[in-house]
């Protein structure tokens, strides 16, 4: 049965030259992005790495995900036995046999065992595939249906039917000592002694080895040359992952003759361009992404595969130092559209979503840096909050002297250095937006009752910069940046209050990268902190907001972590919890406002705010709590759009100067 020792080594060492090769061959086009560290924490890497690819951590938060480890599992535990089978095809005397016994029969009954599993479960997948196609598997690019799909499940069934033929002829003939601890091979040999084949077992035997022996060559081989290489890099791929939230963007360096952003596939890090070939295409992060899941361009699995097939077209000549072949920005296959890389929201529900640590959004923020740094293309519309913002540091364009026009009904102090606790940095929607300033009011009611120290900067106070820096502005943001930093220090600002997750955000995480660490805290978890510790003494509790649904905002939520203080604030308020969206928590959705998109249209498909207010209205909600003055506009806005002025949205803090 075993073939000639020489011609399967030869037949194994080419396959093997070959695969190396083909490997090689992709995997050199990643050295051609930008240098990056990854490679810091190992200790700290490989515990994430164990969690995410190893442990499945993200893959079974969906039921079918269930399916998938268990073909992952079992794909690992048959490496041992498919390495034995190669080895003793070249070297017979060397086996699983030569185990103590007691080793090699629990190896054998996990083999047999696993085997079964992982044909009911490719049997499983391939039946989905055809009769209950789920959305995630649809895009551009790929069908559920799709041949390669088949042919890799057909290619893992006939690795599991040809081990359990050649271990039931093997039975059969009386070869396995070790039978009884294989009861599916033992079946199989009991189908095969009782059929017509009876007489023939030993070339049954010699052609099931054969055929497991040449499927394994080619699957391996067929691996580098399809989307199923995710099987060799996504572990990997999990090592490198970001070991911080992606609450933040990178540091651009502005010399002259210098590049920015990415607007070249060689001008993405090397990590960007290994997640091309660790993305499995599952779709959760098309499922995830608002834009997506509401009729828009953007499709961020599409943004990751067309990276890649970027790659795979310039690859060579940028190898030979010549200029790249398909744009990256631009229209057809391997381009991504202008319009996809304007319809993110940035929320960062696809980074969540990615069971292989896949970084989908920050890619597309680096092309739209190259296409507002390098070539001023952008929308059209972003022009006047550019403007206003370089010259009147807000988004309006409105005079910085009318920044604390929200406080004419209240003594304000402006903040005072070594006597005054804490910055209360309004924001650009907190002094300017209208309806946000009630929040701002009802905030600093708030701080009073509790005895807070403390002030505001008033006409003094600058923008943050985070819609700039999401929409590709790096340079005007890098500016402001350093300008607010600057001011921060000479008033020695340390501990600040922000009402917007988007201002909490950028000064908590995206200043670090400019040498100051600032304790910012939003008003969600200030006002809980106050409530348990008694600071804050509500005289009755808020009965008329009816049924109350909760909103999490993306940058308070999936950036930051915070999504217990709201809820704690909502039901010490109201005396009960309150309602649950379907969407929640780090699986929120967006209401679309995030990466400047606030200032921006939607011109297609369903628009983002009306998904999201649908959602809730299905609660038969009375009241939707947010945390962001975003989202207060979205909600307002499409409630507005739908006709229903009958429902209302509050902020938390709005909820709590009720209570007082």
């Amino acid at each position: 049965m075993s073939p000639n020792p020489a011609v399967f080594a030869t037949i194994t060492v080419a396959s093997l030259i070959f695969f190396v090769w083909s490997c090689s061959r992709r995997l050199s086009l990643v050295l051609l992005g930008r240098p990056e560290d990854r490679f810091q924490h190992p200790g700290r890497r490989l515990r994430e790495m164990l969690r995410n690819a190893f442990g499945q951590k993200r893959v079974v938060s969906t039921p079918f995900g269930i399916n998938h480890a268990v073909i992952f599992w079992s794909f690992v535990i048959l490496l041992l036995a498919n390495g034995e089978f190669l080895i003793s095809g070249i070297f017979p005397g060397v086996s699983l046999a030569l185990l103590p016994a007691s080793l090699h029969h629990g190896l054998l009954l996990a083999f047999d065992i696993v085997s079964l599993l992982t044909l009911a479960c490719v049997t499983l997948a391939a039946l989905r595939r055809l009769f209950f196609p789920p959305t995630s598997l649809e895009s551009s690019y790929t069908k559920a249906r799709s041949p390669e799909a088949f042919l890799i499940l057909s290619f893992i069934a006939l690795l599991m039917l040809s081990y359990f033929g050649l271990h039931g002829a093997m039975i059969a003939l009386g070869e396995e000592k070790a039978h009884t601890w294989m009861p599916v091979s033992s079946f199989a040999a009991t189908l095969l002694g009782s059929s017509s084949a009876a007489s023939g077992l030993v070339p049954i035997a010699s052609t099931f080895w054969w055929v497991h022996a040449l499927l394994l060559l080619a699957f391996l081989n067929y691996l580098p040359h399809s989307k199923h290489m995710h099987i060799l890099t996504a572990i990997p791929n999990c090592f490198f992952a970001s070991l911080e939230r992606p609450n933040t963007q990178p540091r651009e360096e502005f010399v002259k003759g210098g590049s920015l952003g990415a607007g070249r596939v060689d001008e993405f890090t090397w990590k960007d361009l290994f997640d091309g070939f660790s993305c499995t295409e599952c779709g959760r992060c098309q499922d995830a992404c608002p834009a997506a899941s509401t009729g828009k361009p953007l499709n961020p699995r599409q943004v990751v595969h067309d990276i890649k097939m970027n790659l795979l077209t310039n690859g060579g000549p940028l190898q030979q130092g010549s200029k790249p072949e398909q744009p990256l920005i631009g229209d057809g296959k391997g381009s991504i559209s202008e319009d996809a890389i304007w319809s993110c929201t940035t929320c960062g529900a696809c980074l969540s979503a990615c069971p292989v640590m896949i970084e989908q959004m920050p890619k597309i923020v680096k092309m739209r840096r190259h296409l507002v740094q390098m070539e001023s293309r952008f929308p059209e519309e972003l022009l006047n909050l550019f403007e206003n913002v370089e010259s009147r540091s807000n988004p309006w364009g409105i005079a910085p002297s009318e920044r604390t026009k929200w406080s004419a009904t209240m003594e304000v102090r402006p903040f005072e250095k070594g006597r005054t606790d804490y910055l209360l940095y309004v924001g650009c929607a907190g002094a300017f937006d209208s309806r946000q300033k009630h929040v701002t009011v009802a905030l600093a009611t708030i701080l009073n009752s509790a005895g807070v120290s403390w002030g505001i900067l008033g006409k003094e106070e600058f923008c943050c910069g985070d819609s700039l820096r999401r929409l590709g502005n790096e340079f005007v943001f890098d500016r402001m940046a350093r300008q607010n930093v600057q001011l921060f220090r000479e008033k020695g600002i340390t501990r600040i209050i922000t009402q917007c997750p988007h201002c909490f955000s950028t000064l908590k995480n995206d200043y670090r990268q400019y040498g100051i660490e600032l304790e910012v805290i939003h008003h969600s978890e200030l006002i809980d902190q106050l409530l348990k510790e008694g600071k804050i003494k509500l005289t009755r509790q808020v009965a008329d907001l009816g049924k109350v649904v909760f909103h999490d905002s993306c940058y308070l939520g999936r950036y930051n972590d915070v999504y217990e203080a709201p809820r704690s604030i909502i039901a010490a308020a109201t005396g009960s919890v309150p309602l649950e969206l379907e969407r929640r928590r780090d699986a929120s959705f967006c209401c679309g406002a995030g990466g400047g998109r606030m200032w921006m249209e939607e011109h297609t498909g369903t628009r983002i705010n009306l998904a999201r207010i649908t959602e809730a209205l299905a609660q038969n909600t009375d009241t939707i709590c947010v945390t962001c003055p975003f989202c207060m506009t979205m909600f307002e806005d499409g409630l507005k759009d739908e006709g229903r002025d009958g429902v209302r949205v509050r902020d938390i803090a709005e909820v709590v100067a009720k209570g007082l």
